[in-house]
């Protein structure tokens, strides 16, 4: 990891709430009050550095991909899309699947998935949004495009989507793939007979019951990275089904709770701003057009 990875993810991430941890062989336990959450490292394996891309395989349990699926069943809807100027959810043919939203830590299963994410990713569950369940029935789609905002309104709420993590809940027979046209590994990605023609156009991901994907939408400075374009190719036999958690770069869960008041948003914001970091990671600290920065007042921007 280089030193600009880890310092501006490190204070991108410092808000996490601390935890007791502890390794056993390659397991990570993590452990918040009396729940205890493990995730294995060794079941990740890096898919592109440009988008950055990973596949855990086995994320989830059998038990955990059925069980996600019977919650949604029965409250599926159209899924929408993000108009680009008005920020609103609205419909349209680029997106043809049906889905819904699970409350956040809904119950201890969901709760547990959303806690092994943040394990995984080093994002603080508070700035990820509620799972949202998808079905794809034959020829249902979603175009190629980005988890990032072009929009103000949704900018103003968390910033951007920094990272998204999908995980499959079903097994496709063909078709279903995720495709990401711009990868940098699209040309050397050999495919077969097996994949789909849409998934010839990219690198590409087969669904698989309980593997789950994480790719980054920002680059490590944050600036949006428009090889993370990526897209659901059509089924063509079987049905699939697939969850999906974005995470923002701030606090989702308080989101809008911006007074204007000039306060800092982080205990530790004085020690940085002494330590330089108003000067090195000024996106974080002071803000921009596209986030509120966590540390305005030791950093003197404000009054």
């Amino acid at each position: 990891m280089d030193s600009q990875y880890f310092i501006g993810f490190f204070l991108l991430f410092i808000n996490v709430a601390l935890v007791s941890a502890e390794i056993n062989g390659s397991v990570l336990k993590m452990k918040r009050g009396t729940s205890s959450v493990q995730f294995d490292p060794t079941r990740v394996t890096q898919l592109s550095r440009h988008p950055r891309a990973f596949i855990y395989e086995g994320f989830l349990s059998n038990e955990e991909c059925d069980h996600l699926i019977v919650l949604a069943k029965d409250k599926l809807e159209k899924s929408m899309v993000v108009d680009n100027e008005s920020g609103q959810s609205t419909e349209s043919e680029v997106r043809t699947s049906s889905g819904m939203f699970l409350d956040i830590a809904q119950d201890k299963v969901v709760a547990d998935i959303e806690e092994r994410i943040s394990i995984w990713t080093f994002l603080p569950v508070e700035n990820g949004e509620s799972l949202q369940i998808l079905h794809y029935e034959y020829g249902q789609k979603y175009e190629p495009h980005f988890d990032y905002f072009y929009d103000k309104v949704n900018l103003e709420l968390a910033g951007h989507r920094i990272a998204t993590v999908l995980m499959y809940l079903s097994d496709v027979e063909s078709g279903g793939e995720t495709v990401f046209p711009n990868s940098e590994g699209k040309l050397s990605h050999s495919k077969d007979e097996s994949w789909s023609d849409c998934a010839k156009r990219g690198y590409a991901v087969k669904p698989r019951k309980g593997d789950a994907l994480l790719f980054f939408s920002l680059h490590p400075n944050a600036t949006t990275d428009p090889s993370s374009l990526h897209g659901s190719c059509p089924v063509i036999r079987g049905e699939k089904w697939s969850a999906t958690k974005w995470i923002h770069v701030q606090s989702f869960a308080n989101s809008g709770s911006h007074t204007g008041d000039c306060v800092d948003e982080n205990e530790n914001c004085p020690a940085w701003a002494i330590a330089g970091e108003c000067e090195r990671n000024p996106i974080y600290m002071v803000g921009s057009e596209e986030y509120y920065g966590y540390c305005r007042k030791s950093c003197r921007v404000c009054s």
